[in-house]
């Protein structure tokens, strides 16, 4: 881990090499965090709702609040730690949400994680670090898991094989109760239906693949669809956009410049 930010500099930062399956559990900042993968594809989930975030993507933090971050693969976490009053727009920064992260912000971030770097050029940099901050929108993917023991027991197979096809009459028959209960229990503790939950633990699943450049008909296949099609559809229609433009395009593997 490397850190920058000593002499009175506004922002901190912190390197994490992460490899696969590392995981930082549940935790709180007293400063704002802005939680970036350099190399790689970084999970960051608060409270029911998942961020997957490739490199052209970051998420802001707010201090205080709770979250767990994830390394699906080999993976560098980057975090800028800034102090508890927000940058600018106090409403604006308020909530988790993502931050697109261009080329520019990218090398910047760098240029400020040099030790070397002197007083008044850490405060230009970090000025022009500010105004490039900008969210995007973007929707987390969140399937809250249901209270009663046997929609729980249900959601933890499916959380492990998102892909399997049993409807949910048999998942009914599985825990030993109906289709009909097993429905009703998974829309009074979920606030969802059935089927809405499960297409919500696919695409989670689905995300760090696609954040990692998969080809989709094999993310598609991987997660229970049997057409991309469909697949695009269903993606679609829960975060209001295509896997393509949710995660944008910026290039793979090029990570600023130290």
């Amino acid at each position: 881990m490397s850190r920058n930010g000593q002499g009175g500099a506004l922002v901190s930062i912190g390197t994490f090499p992460m490899p696969a399956g590392t995981r930082f559990g549940r935790h709180t900042h007293r400063t704002h965090q802005l939680a970036w993968a350099s190399r790689g594809t970084l999970t960051v989930d608060v409270d029911s709702r998942r961020w997957v975030l490739p490199t052209t993507r970051a998420l802001w933090v707010p201090a205080g609040v709770p979250h767990e971050v994830v390394s699906a693969g080999h993976t560098t976490m980057t975090s800028l730690y800034l102090p508890a009053s927000p940058p600018a727009d106090p409403e604006r920064w308020a909530t988790v949400q993502p931050v697109h992260v261009p080329l520019l912000l990218a090398e910047l971030i760098g240029y400020l994680d040099d030790p070397e770097l002197g007083a008044e050029q850490q405060a230009r940099g970090e000025a022009v670090l500010l105004d490039l901050l900008r969210p995007v929108t973007a929707t987390a993917l969140g399937a809250p898991l249901p209270r009663d023991p046997r929609a729980r027991q249900v959601a933890g197979e499916l959380l492990d094989d998102p892909a399997c096809g049993l409807g949910v009459d048999a998942w009914g028959r599985r825990v030993g109760t109906s289709g009909r209960t097993l429905a009703r229990v998974f829309l009074a503790d979920t606030g969802m239906s059935f089927g809405r939950w499960r297409t919500l633990v696919r695409l989670q699943a689905a995300l760090p693949a696609l954040a990692a450049g998969e080809p989709l008909h094999r993310v598609a296949r991987g997660v229970g669809y049997e057409t991309v099609s469909a697949f695009v559809a269903a993606f679609r229609r829960e975060t209001g956009t295509t896997p393509g433009a949710y995660f944008g395009a910026r290039g793979r593997g090029h990570p600023p410049r130290r």
